[in-house]
């Protein structure tokens, strides 16, 4: 009897289930058979090296009909002597018994043969005719190994394009790493924005905007990321802007009453330079004349990260005009206005970790500092007119030295090339005193190989973007250049110059569109719209449309309206004035001039009074106005 009960239930949980839609309460917990999962990986794994093999099998096979097909000379005569040394054993001698070779030692003999069977003819190569384009192949490849050996054959210059950032100096620079963004900076306090995949020909710059007001720009950085851009003016105090140039963070000003630069939060005097952190996104270096070096992190405006000050022979302060990072984040360099160049630990800020006295001329400022892409090389721009490498682990005496390079601005740029084999840099000329360059050195022979003469200004700026292979070049003159290849360049200005032009949209004047409203009340609807001779027929009548406009007046005017002399009333008055011809220089004799007409016509008060008094009769001075004009002002009676 329970039985049957439950068997009821069971089938009524059933209908139930069914009737609702759903499999059970609540979820179960899947489990995995481990084992099954193992052997069913295992047999997949063998199954495909099974195929791979006999792929392999099939390929031998193929190769081994072929050359089976030569039979060699000397693979006869190792056949005959191997006949011959088995007839020898089987006679019965009495030497021992040799024991024949293991199985794959014969092959392995023949393999270590260099030659097997006769040479082969001239014009052929590996058993097939050799073509003349195997010779053409082999006459490119070598052609292509003498581009890879000479350096000079890669840098784009082939094809140049102009942006035009104003009219004074681009002293700042910088490409996003991803190399779709161009950004620069000048003494106009400008910073302009250029994009590559949004530009035409037209080459114009989406945004310009001023961040930090009436101050020149002296550096300009794009973070690792690309997201956020450093602005290093000459105010004390830097700013952080994002990609599309909104404030981000702007760093504090330091107090400039207190001596030891330590215990400010910021700086407390010009900024000469800055830079990102290669490999920390939210830390950032700048360098100012108050004789520090301050890194700060983005997230907190309010007091900078640490302070390097670097210091002189006799341990006075020095001002840093540039300032670097090592490609790995672990050094940071200054170069000073004393000419050294100091080199700390980012860990350890008391102490330089590297020092160079005299690196440059004593009291010329160092323009630029770069590490190159291996973290060995240090690359130094002189004020003194020089271009110097030094290895970091030897730092007394620079590996080489370029003399010559003029340089008459503070902020001259040197980097390397992305393969490391060149050292660009630019050269300053005096207004229509020659042409800027930009000049090409080798790094290992430290020769002048190429340059490029870019205007007739100073270059100032210079980028070699590795990942785009363009040159990027800021002139005295307000020009940003772009230098690329098209075959060895990607992107970029290679964007930007196969857009043609937009056309300037001029404003058309719109007719009155007719707005249907089926479901509007009879009042506020509009009367459908008629043919346009009917509409026009209909304009006829009515008086206000079809008024005829007033002819211009000709002769002396009416109507309040003023003839043709001039457009207005004031005009017309101006007229009348200069054609009067009279001349008051003298005014009483231009009064006295209608002194008899109005006498004998009065116009103006005579006429009022000429029946009421025709004899005028004037006031006489009584005695009490004799004495009061006697008195003193002070006296006087206020009327």
């Amino acid at each position: 009897m329970d039985s049957n009960n439950t068997e009821d239930e069971m089938t009524n949980d059933g209908d139930i289930t069914s009737v609702m839609g759903f499999s059970g309460f609540g979820k179960k917990a899947r489990t995995f058979d481990l084992e099954a999962i193992f052997e069913q990986t295992r047999r997949t794994a063998i199954e495909r090296s099974r195929q791979v093999l006999d792929d392999r099998e099939k390929e031998i096979e193929v190769q081994g009909e072929s050359s089976s097909l030569v039979v060699t000379q000397k693979d006869a005569e190792k056949a005959a002597a191997a006949s011959k040394k088995k007839d020898t054993d089987s006679s019965g001698s009495d030497s021992e018994p040799v024991d024949p070779p293991p199985h794959g030692e014969e092959e392995e003999e023949e393999d270590d043969d260099d030659l097997v069977g006769p040479p082969l003819p001239p014009g052929y190569k590996d058993g097939a005719p050799q073509s003349d384009s195997d010779d053409e192949d082999e006459d490119g490849q070598s052609d292509e190994d003498d581009e890879d050996d000479n350096p000079v054959k890669k840098i784009p210059d082939t094809h140049e394009i102009t942006l035009l950032h104003g009219t004074k100096t681009v002293s700042a620079m910088a490409l996003d790493p991803s190399g779709a963004r161009l950004v620069t900076g000048g003494y106009d306090f400008d910073v302009r924005f250029w994009d590559f995949a949004g530009m035409d020909r037209a080459l114009q710059a989406f945004r310009s905007l001023q961040p930090c007001d009436c101050h020149q720009i002296r550096a300009l950085q794009y973070s690792i990321t690309g997201d956020r851009i450093l602005v290093v003016s000459g105010n004390a105090q830097a700013k952080v802007l994002d990609r599309d140039g909104f404030n981000v963070m702007e760093c504090i000003k330091g107090d400039q009453y207190i001596v030891d630069m330590v215990n400010t939060k910021g700086h407390t005097a010009m900024l000469n330079d800055g830079s990102w952190h290669p490999k920390i996104k939210e830390e950032f270096m700048t360098c100012s004349n108050d004789g520090t070096v301050r890194t700060w992190d983005v997230t907190s405006e309010k007091k900078h990260k640490s302070v390097f000050k670097p210091r002189s022979v006799q341990g006075k302060k020095v001002t840093p005009t540039c300032c670097a990072y090592s490609r790995d984040g672990k050094l940071i360099a200054a170069g000073c206005q004393d000419g050294t160049i100091q080199i700390w630990d980012r860990n350890l800020s008391v102490h330089t970790k590297f020092h160079c006295r005299q690196a440059h001329t004593p009291g010329s400022d160092i323009s630029r500092i770069c590490f190159s892409y291996d973290g060995t090389i240090l690359a130094s721009r002189g004020g003194d007119d020089t271009l110097k490498i030094w290895d970091i682990r030897n730092f007394k005496k620079p590996l080489n030295t370029a003399n010559g390079l003029t340089n008459y601005f503070a902020m001259t740029d040197c980097c390397f090339s992305p393969d490391d084999q060149l050292i660009v840099t630019g050269t300053s000329v005096k207004k229509d005193q020659g042409n800027g360059k930009l000049a090409f050195f080798d790094r290992a022979t430290f020769q002048r190989v190429y340059e490029i003469e870019v205007t007739n200004a100073s270059v100032v700026r210079c980028l070699w973007h590795p990942k785009l292979n363009q040159i990027m070049v800021g002139t005295g003159n307000g020009l940003a250049k772009v230098y690329y290849d098209p075959v060895k360049s990607h992107r970029g200005a290679k964007l930007c110059v196969v857009k043609s032009k937009t056309k300037v949209k001029h404003a058309e004047a719109l007719a009155q569109e007719y707005v249907i409203t089926p479901h509007a009340l009879p009042m506020f609807r509009e009367a459908r719209q008629r043919s346009t001779r009917k509409q026009l027929e209909k304009d006829r009548l009515d008086p206000k449309k079809s008024h005829k406009p007033e002819p211009p007046v000709s002769g002396p005017g009416r109507g309040g309206r003023v003839a043709a002399h001039g457009g207005t009333l004031s005009s017309f008055i101006v007229k009348n004035i200069a054609l009067d011809k009279t001349d008051d220089s003298n005014a009483r004799e231009a009064i006295l001039r209608h002194a008899k007409e109005a006498s004998e016509n009065p116009y103006w008060v005579a006429p009022a009074y000429k029946k009421t008094q025709p004899n005028p009769v004037f006031a006489e001075d009584s005695e009490e106005d004799e004495e009061a004009d006697k008195e003193p002002e002070w006296k006087k009676r206020k009327i």
